[in-house]
């Protein structure tokens, strides 16, 4: 198949697969993650064809939603990918990208490595942060039940894996926890770029927070 029309079948399929998906894990993320990763991608050396496919399939099956089963996203876009008959040198090397671009991966040794996964891992932590970042981030806490913020419950800055998997905190901790630390692991000259100034609009957010709750 054509690469044009591979990268628009694919699309067709993400949007069908996740149209009841929570609102901060859609198709709309997908499509902005897409976006800055193509975005990035001009300034890297790198195979185009494979860091819009794992762009587009990254959260085709995510972990959260699936009991955390961590091997059900890079399976689900393997068998998708066979299914419209993509190389399978290419297949693997969108699996390994799924399989290690989370940020939860960043708790273990990461033995994969490729300019690609650093094109689309950057892409997705940059809809991490900012204004759209915030959002997200205030729609999986209310998805998932959680307070807003609770000055009694002080962020937890040395979780393991599993602990950080299992958190039940609330969402301002989730800042602190992880969003706050996207700016200094980066990949790329772009997306470091990119990813300061939204960095700076969520510290003016939670000064403001902090402001509004009399804090």
């Amino acid at each position: 198949m054509e690469n044009g029309k591979l990268i628009e079948t694919t699309v067709q399929f993400v949007r069908e697969t996740l149209k009841n998906a929570e609102g901060g894990h859609d198709w709309w993320h997908i499509h902005r993650v897409w976006t800055n990763a193509k975005l990035i991608a001009q300034t890297e050396e790198a195979h185009l064809l494979t860091v819009e496919l794992a762009a587009l399939l990254h959260d085709i099956a995510d972990s959260k939603f699936h009991n955390g089963d961590e091997e059900i996203g890079p399976f689900t876009a393997g068998q998708y990918l066979r299914s419209v008959n993509v190389d399978a040198t290419v297949i693997e090397h969108v699996q390994q990208i799924i399989r290690n671009m989370s940020f939860k991966s960043s708790f273990g040794k990461t033995v994969f490595h490729s300019p690609e996964l650093a094109i689309v891992q950057d892409a997705d932590r940059l809809d991490a942060i900012g204004a759209i970042g915030i959002a997200r981030a205030f729609t999986y806490g209310g998805f998932k039940g959680r307070e807003l913020y609770n000055p009694e419950i002080k962020p937890n800055l040395n979780m393991s894996k599993e602990e950080y998997k299992n958190s039940s905190a609330p969402t301002i901790n989730h800042f602190y926890e992880k969003l706050l630390l996207l700016k200094d692991k980066m990949n790329t000259a772009t997306g470091k770029q990119l990813a300061q100034q939204r960095h700076d609009f969520m510290a003016a957010y939670l000064q403001q927070f902090y402001q509004e709750c009399g804090l």
